[in-house]
């Protein structure tokens, strides 16, 4: 089974700053530094760390061929990630002392990506293969429909949030994965409860209260492993990247959940997105050690 993930690569820009900037306010940020990022990479090399084989569709410009190779050095397929004569994606992180974010995003060629590259992509992927998907980059719907047709399983991460783009995505979604805000936001938007979501199957992620998923009428609820985190961008992508590649491995709903979380623990006490996700080992070592005591 492999996992094809539609997704974004960004070069982010961290800034570390005392609080996050009110509206009018500047700020000193006390340090500086550049790293792979985008929720798509974000979560090809997750999966990767976590075991899983994966094949990431995308785009870059001339200026991302080092994040491409970042990708591939992970043991990522990049044979379908495009160079394009536009700038790759980038994120601006405002990052606090208290390990919280404000994220201005510049989507580029994330959002330049063609049919004709996902189409030639999807060929080659096999009933029982995972899409994984989320909003950004351009045709996701047009991925997960093809998807679908080939006897995918399809999970869409519901992020950045936009009501309409998740809407149009549920029809071709087997697992809808989102945070409790967007959760919130999509139940209001679509007039129903969260737990009435109109999917087979639902995740949401809680923080550090950890996840929820529903599927029917049933529940499962996985707390999170109490750290001091040092900087929580990324966790989500990391949570799902690992549950993802849990679920490939053969586990259970809860044992991938609990994969997960130990994973996300992890990352979040390290400065970084890509950079920070743990790899297996670590993920293993962590899970001893919490549920042996």
């Amino acid at each position: 089974m492999a996992i094809w993930n539609l997704g974004s690569i960004n070069i982010d820009h961290f800034y570390r700053v005392p609080r996050i900037p009110a509206p009018g306010e500047t700020l000193a940020a006390s340090s500086y530094a550049t790293g792979l990022g985008g929720k798509g990479a974000n979560q090809s090399i997750a999966a990767a760390r976590g075991g899983a084989r994966v094949k990431h569709i995308g785009a870059v410009g001339a200026d991302g061929a080092w994040a491409v190779a970042t990708l591939a050095e992970a043991g990522i397929d990049t044979s379908h990630i495009a160079t394009l004569e536009v700038p790759t994606g980038h994120a601006i992180i405002n990052v606090d002392d208290a390990g919280e974010n404000a994220i201005v995003i510049f989507s580029s060629a994330n959002v330049a990506l063609t049919e004709d590259q996902i189409r030639a992509a999807l060929s080659e992927a096999a009933e029982g293969d995972v899409c994984l998907l989320q909003n950004e980059t351009n045709l996701a719907p047009y991925a997960a429909e093809i998807a679908r047709g080939k006897g995918m399983r399809v999970i869409y991460s519901a992020a950045p949030f936009d009501a309409d783009h998740a809407a149009d995505m549920l029809a071709f979604t087997d697992l809808l994965v989102l945070n409790e805000v967007e959760a919130a936001q999509l139940s209001e938007a679509l007039g129903v409860s969260p737990a009435h979501l109109p999917v087979a199957e639902v995740l949401i992620t809680r923080g550090a209260k950890g996840a929820i998923y529903r599927s029917g009428g049933d529940e499962i609820s996985v707390p999170a492993f109490a750290v001091e985190p040092v900087d929580t961008t990324g966790a989500g992508d990391c949570y799902l990247g690992f549950f993802a590649a849990g679920q490939s491995a053969g586990m259970d709903v809860k044992g991938a959940m609990t994969f997960a979380a130990a994973a996300a623990a992890i990352q979040v006490t390290q400065a970084g997105t890509a950079d920070a996700m743990p790899d297996l080992q670590e993920v293993k070592a962590f899970l001893e050690d919490r549920l042996a005591s």
